[in-house]
């Protein structure tokens, strides 16, 4: 690094851009250089890995602040959380145009509703789990269904029900395996393949 950046070392970021917006360019290519390939990095992570989207991202950011240098405030913010937040900005604005397709373009929508045989089954297969749900022993339906079916964490079960996580992961593994033993009979009947 050359002698004039090795002066401005240990400058803090807001410093640095203080000093630009009064006209230092030594101070923006440190700056530069201190946020540019953090900054680049988290664009490429946020596009997907579209590094020369990222570049693009990056440089109009750094546009972005070096027009704030001579009028930003002191203390309101820290220079590297506004440029992270303009830089996620940008990239939600081109994710947004990428997923934007014109209507000509576009083509009819497809039907993604499930068959009408795809309705029945689906409703056999959710009797079939109720009938062998109602045949678990009280808690452990009661920790099934919190945990399998209202996705709800054995933590949170073990509040619900006051008991331990331990005793609610017990619950739940004796009442799958239970399910399981239940409706093994079943299998073909509700569309499910012997694999």
């Amino acid at each position: 690094m050359s002698m004039a950046l090795d002066a401005y070392e240990g400058a803090s970021d807001e410093a640095l851009l203080v000093l630009y917006g009064n006209g230092d360019p030594v101070a923006a290519q440190l700056l530069t250089h201190r946020l540019a390939p953090r900054e680049l990095g988290f664009a490429t992570r946020l596009l997907g890995g579209d590094r020369a989207e990222a570049e693009d991202v990056v440089q109009e950011a750094m546009l972005r602040l070096w027009k704030q240098a001579e009028s930003w405030r002191s203390g309101e913010a820290q220079v590297s959380t506004w440029l992270y937040r303009v830089v996620s900005n940008l990239c939600t604005d081109r994710l947004r145009k990428r997923r934007t397709v014109g209507l000509d373009v576009a083509g009819d929508p497809e039907d993604d509703r499930p068959s009408a045989v795809d309705s029945m089954m689906d409703v056999d297969r959710a009797s079939a789990l109720q009938d062998a749900l109602n045949r678990l022993p009280d808690r452990q339906r009661v920790a099934v269904t919190l945990r399998h079916i209202e996705g709800a964490t054995n933590p949170e079960i073990a509040k619900i029900m006051d008991i331990s996580v331990e005793a609610v992961e017990s619950l739940t593994a004796r009442g799958k395996r239970a399910l399981a033993k239940d409706l093994a009979g079943r299998r073909k009947e509700l569309g499910y393949d012997e694999t």
